[in-house]
Parts: C-alpha cells; sequence; structure tokens
C-alpha cells in the first residue's frame, strides 16, 4: 500500500523513534470474535491452574513465540482445555509415526505465550521443566492437570500371591505423574508434601538408547489422602475416564474411602469372628 517493503517501514519508524508492536496478532480483549485466553496477570482461577498443568506436561510451546499446541488420544481432556481457556479452535485428527490417531489442539495467543514463559514453561521443556509459578491455593487444580496430562490413577487386583493362599488378594492403588524432568518431580513431590502430608517415592525408569524417565508414584494409603485435595468439587475440570477411577475411593457421607475385593474382605470377617488365640 505504501510501495514500499515492510522492513523499509520498520527501518524508517526506528529512524524516528517510533515503538512498533511485535509481529502476531494484535493483543486485546476480543479477535475475530473470539473470547480473551485468560493471562498468568489476570486473576487465577481453578480452570486456568488446571489448563497450565496440562500444558507443563503434555502441551507443546512452538519455538515461533505464540503457537502452543496438546495431543492427545482423549478428545474429552482437548474440550476441557478449550473450554477453560475460551478457544474456539477446532480440534483436529492427526497421525504418528506408527500410524496410530490422536487428537490436537492448537491455538495462537502471543500474551499466554508470554505469560507461560514467566511463570517457568519453555520451548522443548521436556527434560529441562523446572517449579512453576502457581499460587499455593490452585495447587490442586495444577496437581490434577498434570496428572490428567501425564499421569495416572491406576486400580488393579493384585492376585500375585494368590496361588500360596487365596486370601492373598489384595486392590492396589496408585497415583503416578511421569517426568523427564527430575527437577520437576522433585518440586511436585516438595510441593504435594507440604499440602496434603504425603511422601511418595521416585523411581527412575531406564531404556537402552534414551534418556531416563522419573516416576513419582504414591501407594494406596497415601493415594487415598490425594485424591479428595484433587478432586475437591464434583464442577472441577478433568478427564473423565481418570476421575471416574478416583471416584471409587473418594469417601462419601457413611462410606469407607476404599473398597476390598471379596477374597479380601471375607478373610477380615473370619478374623473378627474368630480371633487368633493371645500368645502366652
Amino acid at each position: 500500500m505504501l510501495g514500499c517493503a515492510a522492513s523499509t517501514v520498520g527501518r524508517r519508524l526506528e529512524q524516528f523513534g517510533i515503538a512498533a508492536r511485535p509481529r502476531g496478532p494484535r493483543p486485546g480483549p476480543e479477535r475475530r470474535g473470539r473470547l480473551p485466553i485468560p493471562s498468568c496477570s489476570a486473576t487465577w482461577s481453578s480452570e486456568l491452574a488446571y489448563a497450565i498443568g496440562l500444558i507443563a506436561t503434555d502441551g507443546t510451546l512452538s519455538r515461533d513465540g505464540r503457537h502452543l499446541s496438546l495431543t492427545s488420544k482423549d478428545q474429552d481432556l482437548l474440550e476441557s482445555l478449550r473450554s477453560c481457556l475460551r478457544l474456539t479452535n477446532s480440534i483436529t485428527l492427526t497421525r504418528n509415526g506408527r500410524g496410530q490417531t490422536y487428537h490436537r489442539l492448537q491455538w495462537s495467543h502471543r500474551v499466554f505465550y508470554d505469560c507461560l514463559l514467566s511463570i517457568g514453561l519453555a520451548p522443548s521443556k521436556s527434560f529441562t521443566l523446572g517449579p512453576v509459578d502457581v499460587p499455593r491455593e490452585y495447587f490442586p487444580d495444577f496437581f490434577r492437570g498434570c496428572i490428567d496430562g501425564d499421569g495416572s490413577v491406576r486400580v488393579y487386583t493384585d492376585r500375585y500371591h494368590a496361588a500360596k493362599n487365596s486370601r492373598y488378594v489384595y486392590q492396589r492403588l496408585y497415583v503416578s505423574l511421569v517426568s523427564a524432568s527430575r527437577p520437576f518431580l522433585d518440586w511436585i513431590r516438595t510441593e504435594v508434601r507440604r499440602l496434603v502430608g504425603v511422601n511418595g517415592a521416585v523411581e527412575t525408569k531406564f531404556a537402552a538408547g534414551r534418556r531416563p524417565i522419573w516416576i513419582l508414584r504414591y501407594a494406596k494409603r497415601e493415594s487415598l489422602r490425594l485424591l479428595p485435595w484433587m478432586y475437591y468439587a464434583p464442577s472441577v475440570p478433568a478427564l473423565a475416564r481418570k476421575r471416574a477411577t478416583a471416584q471409587l475411593f473418594i469417601a462419601e457421607p457413611g462410606r469407607v474411602c476404599c473398597r476390598s475385593v471379596p477374597a479380601w474382605r471375607s478373610w477380615q470377617t473370619r478374623r473378627t469372628q474368630n480371633p487368633l488365640p493371645a500368645r502366652a
């Protein structure tokens, strides 16, 4: 329109001391009819903390300084993220190198990107991620986002010793978080210990030709304290299948926190009815 290149305009603006905004989307409350994305400078909320937990563990920050994305096999996880950040971008299908199909959400927002950088996130963060500046009152939401992003709430029936005795059947519960950054897991573990009073344990997993991966794991006794803290209200954003597993162990009025398998329950009943004789 001016009959000259953009670089020429930039040099002239610099020559006369006229400030120019960075290239990219114009910052502002609304653009092209989209609702504003919450920024780290705004008031924190459970939705924002949860979204940042997802991005910290399973999201990608592009090196162009404005694009962000998250890929998952769970479409409802991306829908929750889109709702938390009030995005209107489409969720698309993508394939990995092995031909597996995943869902992908990508969006562009320079201000939000810069906010993530300011609290500790960065491009190529998998091996370098450390503490994230999250308000302590929203740490349960951030932690739940981390678990939904790269963690698990696992329940299984342990029958390993059942061949020795039919009573040796147990229901195991683990809450775990996986990361390629040990400092990040150490920070998470410290914060959870301070807020909930559970220690957990960090294990190392090695694979030939790859960097080690660390797993922060909480066993059943500690998980029973952790789950009600994470899922403190039915309305908090969460991955549906992990929430459903957690609900089996979250205390309800007049009920116990855990459920034992029938073999263990019947053994407890027999032990109560026929106590062992006292030692002489």
